[in-house]
């Protein structure tokens, strides 16, 4: 036994046995990720570096770091050595971004297959695919709503996670989709009108067919008309929107998140670094504004002056101790430690 244990204590000294039991922790125990946008802000925050659990979700097929190529086949076709248990609502996810999959996100999931969401200004609205008995059992009435024949819930985790918030720093997010769809194509939602729902209305105003808010709601609603974004999840997939939920690129650009691209889960951070500069923190240049930031520095002073600016560089570098050594899943549900 002294023997064995011998030869495991000289293969781990050494270089060779270093690299692979860093190796197998990085592939099957941990990884370390640093947040780099404000998409998860209030929750997480740009410059947390923190482990994400690799077995949350299943063992996933190793990729060789930095590189993020595939060691081994998809012998599963689910991206998947071992299969798990799939990520559930409401849980901070790591995956793979679906359009470039050697680019990690973290995003929540808000919903699962079968699960239909309707997005509006400041409204996420979600009819669970279990029905309209289970919402009745697990919501609280003034959160429910009747629409389209059947029951959905306004925006069923804001009250839990403090850190979800809807503060627009660059334009109003919902008429970026719209545009973007009438334009492009290209997000995964469809503009649609759902009756008596208090949200603005929304139609084109201008000869290049742009839509904008309408100061006077029409009389009759025509098919040009939206007051809301649709989407059903397909099977097998997950719907993953930033808590910073007007500043994210998330899968209402994009898409639903297969189970063959969920990586882990956030599980604990060890070091958070205020490392952002000023230009990036007053105009958006790399990870998107953060003005309140600023003024929680500066106080009373205008923040785009250069009194402001002096103060910010002096405290850039700094690490935010109430961060260090806590776990996503109970800071998650304080009030943002900054």
């Amino acid at each position: 036994m002294k023997k064995i244990a011998h030869g495991i204590y000289k293969f781990s000294s050494s270089w060779t046995g270093t690299v692979i039991i860093v190796l197998f922790l990085i592939f099957f125990v941990a990884q370390s990720f640093v947040i780099p946008s404000g998409s998860m802000k209030r929750s997480l925050l740009i410059g947390d570096f923190l482990f994400a659990k690799k077995f949350a979700y299943g063992i996933p097929t190793p990729h060789l770091p930095w590189l993020e190529m595939p060691l081994l086949p998809d012998f599963n076709g689910n991206g998947h050595l071992i299969e798990g248990p799939k990520p559930q609502r409401e849980d901070i996810v790591i995956f793979r971004y679906p359009k470039n999959e050697k680019i990690h996100y973290v995003k929540r999931c808000v919903a699962v297959g079968g699960d239909e969401i309707l997005f509006a200004n400041n409204k996420l609205l979600i009819h669970f695919h279990e029905g309209d008995t289970y919402i009745t059992k697990n919501y609280p009435k003034e959160k429910i709503r009747e629409l389209r024949g059947k029951l959905w819930v306004e925006n069923p985790y804001k009250d839990k996670y403090p850190g979800i918030q809807y503060e627009p720093e660059s334009g109003d997010i919902f008429e970026n989709l719209l545009n973007h769809y009438i334009f492009e194509r290209s997000i995964d939602m469809i503009p649609v009108y759902v009756k008596n729902l208090d949200t603005p209305i929304y139609g084109p105003t201008t000869k290049e067919g742009y839509y904008t808010k309408l100061n006077t709601p029409p009389s009759t609603i025509d098919f040009r008309l939206f007051n809301a974004l649709y989407k059903k999840v397909e099977e097998d997939h997950f719907y993953m929107i930033g808590d910073n939920r007007d500043n994210s690129n998330d899968s209402r650009f994009w898409g639903s998140v297969p189970y063959k691209l969920i990586v882990g889960k956030p599980w604990l951070i060890y070091m958070s670094l205020e490392h952002r500069s000023y230009d990036q923190i007053l105009n958006g240049n790399g990870g998107g504004k953060d003005h309140a930031g600023l003024k929680r520095v500066c106080g009373n002073i205008p923040i785009d002056s250069k009194e402001c600016k002096v103060l910010w560089e002096k405290q850039r570098y700094t690490v935010r101790w109430g961060r260090v050594g806590r776990r996503i899943d109970s800071i998650q549900l304080e009030q943002p430690i900054q």
